[in-house]
């Protein structure tokens, strides 16, 4: 049959080309291709989907709240898909779009009782721990230990703690997240050194 236009074939996505993945959506969407742009962008969403997940629930110590601040990142992703800039990465596109959704949601309700960011710490600390089950003494231990972290990082002023997740949490480089926090490279340093300097004197690290 002639006369449509064909859709480019459909990649396999890794986790090293979400930009490329990216720029397949945007290409997608401006050939008029929304069908097979909703479909691609189903692999950006299963790329980001558990790093976005953890990422929110850092900042808002709820699971339902995480998923949903999710969510609704992915929608604004997907309806500025056609402003992305293909020459820049998109992690940081990403994450600059989601953290702001994530203080949105926190400046708009008070926070609600649930799992800490703790819980998710304390989870990943105990099955980071070679061999069986935890026994209840190591649970409790993991569980004080990241708490004490936790409550300590989130008691830091909003701008030390962004720097703090983003670079020691999700390991973004100092320039990635200082172009997701909007400001320059310098100034996330100056943010990232007085976090340190708080938390070690809180946590009574050397």
């Amino acid at each position: 049959m002639t006369g449509m236009p064909s859709a480019p074939t459909r990649a396999a996505a890794t986790p090293d080309d979400a930009s490329a993945v990216a720029a397949d959506v945007k290409g997608l969407l401006e050939a008029g291709h929304r069908e097979a742009a909703a479909e691609r962008f189903g692999d950006l969403v299963g790329l980001w989907q558990r790093r976005a997940v953890r990422l929110a629930h850092y900042y808002l110590g709820n699971a339902a709240d995480a998923d949903e601040v999710v969510q609704d990142a992915f929608v604004k992703v997907y309806a500025h898909m056609t402003s992305f800039r293909a020459d820049l990465p998109f992690d940081a596109w990403f994450t600059r779009i989601l953290v702001n959704t994530c203080l949105d949601r926190l400046k708009s309700r008070k926070r609600t009782p649930g799992a800490s960011p703790a819980d998710v710490l304390a989870d990943d600390a105990l099955r980071a721990v070679p061999g069986h089950e935890p026994s209840p003494e190591r649970r409790l231990l993991a569980e004080s230990a990241w708490r004490a972290v936790s409550e300590a990082v989130r008691a830091l002023p909003a701008r030390q703690r962004d720097a703090f997740v983003l670079c020691h949490l999700e390991e973004a480089s100092p320039r990635d997240a200082a172009e997701i926090l909007g400001m320059n490279a310098a100034t996330l340093r100056v943010h990232l050194f007085r976090a340190l300097r708080k938390l070690r004197g809180v946590l009574g690290a050397p």
